[in-house]
């Protein structure tokens, strides 16, 4: 018996929807066409009906960053999402290519917590509040890794970070993860106690060590950590005299309490954080050369929320049923008010987040918090911090482009998100996707091959050297230009020393123009020098003929078009010239002027370049 086509398509549907709960058909440009079956309380839309809608965009409200890209480009063809609702959604895509269209079916599913690319590692269980390390970004998975590593050794680490990144937090994970989980965990402020009381708190003291001392004595730190770990915090506030005496406990593995002669062994492994450069301090004489190095022996950096901003909704949906369940409240705090907390820079990093969440909770007067509540809860938006790329002058629309592509980058480093970059960047998404797809397709430039990728490298930094001899033609005034041209070009003519005095002055202030100098083109095909700065090589009404290359973007100028030669040698050596049109007030080009950058320089800025 064969089935009709609508039978068919019933029967491909119902076998479909028995793995997925929903299923999407769209073109390759994402619209949809046909949907069948329905994620439960899901969609971020009050439209009854999805047909016609930008699959992308559906996508975008619903879920933090921007997976559809991946799956659009047939990066990967299945992901594993978290929502900006809680929810865990299976996203699978399947590429159809049909007699007339070609279509795009896409899968969804809402799947069990525990299969969630979060990883979450919950803290000892006998803690009032067990608090849950979150991790959702490469880079702390990274520090996940290396602390798995050290859990299974006794070995020194060093943790770096800003205040509020969550060193404790590795310390105890690092302990709960080791062969020393079932023993002592004792953390120690060292900053917290005053410097007369911290030797008695970590070696302990024997009875009569000093006024007011128990009798029996005391024992320290050290020794009720024995056999555990002892998680030293702010290591760099520790005093100097008690600096040599870690460094023997650490050397010797033994201590001595104070007032007593007897030495205890014990075997402690060490976790040391600090939030300051000890490598700066040791310069400075503030902390003990031989203590850093036996500290520094795995040292783990901790990177700052701003780093890793993909994982602030998942640390938002943490502390929320933290503080929803110690306060018995039921807050919810909407999508657009987590995206307002995505772009703060935090400074106090996950400590300040979950404050933040807990205020909410604790004092919000609204059961659903939007993003004018959380506003109030914030001192101001993140500010992009870093220096711009423009160091010379430029045509405006030239460095508009340039500032717009660095905004753009700095904004989708920083964020991980269209959504979010738009936000900060305050344009539609649309426009940024647009302005992101533009600015992705330069990126992939780097995947091309050495030949082609140095091409890529060589039109901008042209772009830049064309923008340096527009500018700098724009100083030579019209009636200089003119009356060199036209009547003298001896080096004793007033105007030529005023000129030539204009160009040496702008090739020392540059500091990477070899030589400026000014030339007509004339019939012969050949270059007439009119002036130049004072070390240029060719004497003022001399003939020049250079190599063709070079020739025809001279003759191009002459016609009123700059332009940048490839690199090209003659006798003087390797260069890379840009040449600009000098124009009467009638717009008729008297002569050009001509920059000169040597093949050093041209290298060092491609390199430069590349790095950006």
């Amino acid at each position: 018996m064969i089935l009709a086509n609508d039978q068919l398509l019933q029967a491909y549907q119902s076998g479909f929807l028995s793995i997925y709960d929903e299923m999407i058909v769209t073109n390759l440009k994402g619209t949809i066409l046909f949907r069948s079956g329905k994620l439960k309380n899901f969609w971020s839309t009050n439209s009854t009906s999805l047909k016609g809608r930008q699959f992308t965009e559906l996508v975008e409200i619903s879920f933090f960053g921007d997976p559809i890209f991946q799956l659009l480009n047939r990066e990967v063809q299945t992901l594993q999402l978290k929502a900006w609702n809680g929810s865990n959604i299976l996203i699978t895509v399947f590429t159809s290519n049909g007699n007339n269209d070609d279509l795009m079916l896409w899968g969804l599913k809402s799947i069990s917590d525990h299969l969630m690319d979060s990883i979450e590692i919950t803290d000892v269980p006998d803690t009032k509040h067990t608090p849950s390390m979150v991790v959702h970004s490469q880079k702390m998975k990274d520090v996940l890794n290396t602390i798995d590593m050290v859990s299974k050794v006794s070995t020194t680490v060093l943790l770096l970070g800003e205040s509020g990144v969550g060193k404790e937090m590795i310390a105890k994970t690092i302990h709960q993860l080791g062969n020393r989980r079932s023993k002592s965990f004792i953390a120690v402020n060292c900053g917290a106690i005053p410097e007369n009381l911290l030797e008695s708190e970590l070696f302990g003291y024997v009875g009569g060590a000093f006024t007011g001392a128990n009798k029996n004595g005391a024992p320290g730190k050290f020794e009720l950590s024995n056999e555990g770990i002892l998680f030293l915090d702010e290591i760099a506030e520790m005093p100097l005299n008690l600096q040599v005496k870690l460094l023997r406990i650490l050397q010797e593995k033994e201590i001595t309490p104070l007032g007593g002669s007897k030495p205890i062994h014990i075997d402690v492994q060490i976790i040391a954080a600090t939030n300051q450069s000890l490598e700066k301090m040791v310069r400075d004489g503030r902390f003990r050369e031989d203590l850093f190095y036996r500290l520094n022996v795995v040292p783990i950096e901790i990177p700052s929320l701003r780093e890793r901003t993909e994982e602030i909704p998942y640390l938002i949906y943490h502390f929320l049923a933290k503080y929803n369940t110690i306060y018995n409240r039921n807050i919810n705090i909407l999508p657009d008010a987590i995206e307002l907390l995505c772009i703060y820079d935090w400074p106090g990093n996950v400590r300040q987040l979950e404050n933040t969440i807990e205020r909410i909770v604790v004092t919000s007067r609204e059961l659903i918090v939007d993003s004018s509540l959380v506003y109030n809860y914030i001192a101001k938006k993140a500010v992009l911090k870093e220096p711009l790329i423009i160091n010379h002058i430029m045509p405006l629309q030239e460095a508009v482009d340039m500032i717009e592509e660095q905004l753009i980058k700095m904004a989708m480093d920083k964020y991980k998100s269209i959504k979010l970059a738009a936000k900060v960047l305050d344009i539609s998404q649309p426009t940024m996707s647009r302005k992101y797809k533009k600015f992705r397709e330069k990126i992939q430039h780097k995947t091309l091959s050495p030949l082609n990728k140095r091409k890529i490298l060589e039109q901008h930094l042209n772009k830049q050297l064309r923008s340096m001899a527009i500018v700098t033609s724009a100083v030579i005034l019209t009636e200089e230009i003119s009356e060199l041209v036209n009547h003298n070009v001896s080096p004793s003519n007033p105007t030529y020393k005023k000129v030539q005095k204009k160009l040496t002055k702008i090739r020392e202030q540059e500091g990477i123009i070899e030589w400026v100098y000014i030339f007509k083109v004339l019939d012969n095909n050949k270059m007439l020098t009119i002036v130049a700065d004072e070390d240029f090589v060719i004497p003022p009404g001399h003939l020049y003929e250079g190599p063709p290359e070079m020739m025809e973007v001279a003759f191009e100028a002459m016609d009123g078009k700059a332009g940048v030669t490839p690199l090209y040698e003659d006798i003087y050596g390797e260069w890379k010239t840009s040449f600009a049109p000098l124009m009467d007030h009638n717009g008729k080009v008297l002569a050009i002027i001509g920059l000169d950058h040597s093949r050093s320089y041209i290298e060092t800025e491609l390199k430069k370049i590349e790095r950006m």
